[in-house]
């Protein structure tokens, strides 16, 4: 069964963040202003998608972090 493009942005997020680590946002970032620069307007859509998904992943991160912390400690 083929992946939705929703789906698709979530991996392709997944796969920068797993590539790029703690630069992966800058580097989305980057990558926005020179899709911007040239005039491709549908990649700074997808790329500003990008961004969105892998914060989202971020904050699900910290806030499953936080989750653990509290449940080993008994918080």
């Amino acid at each position: 069964m083929p992946m939705t493009r929703d789906q698709e942005r979530w991996a392709e997020a997944l796969a920068i963040e797993r590539l790029h680590g703690g630069r992966a946002m800058p580097w989305i970032f980057e990558r926005i202003e020179a899709l911007r620069a040239k005039g491709d307007s549908l990649g700074v859509e997808r790329f500003t998608i990008l961004a969105a998904r892998l914060e989202q992943l971020q904050v699900g991160q910290h806030s499953q972090s936080a989750e653990c912390t509290d449940a080993s400690t008994g918080a």
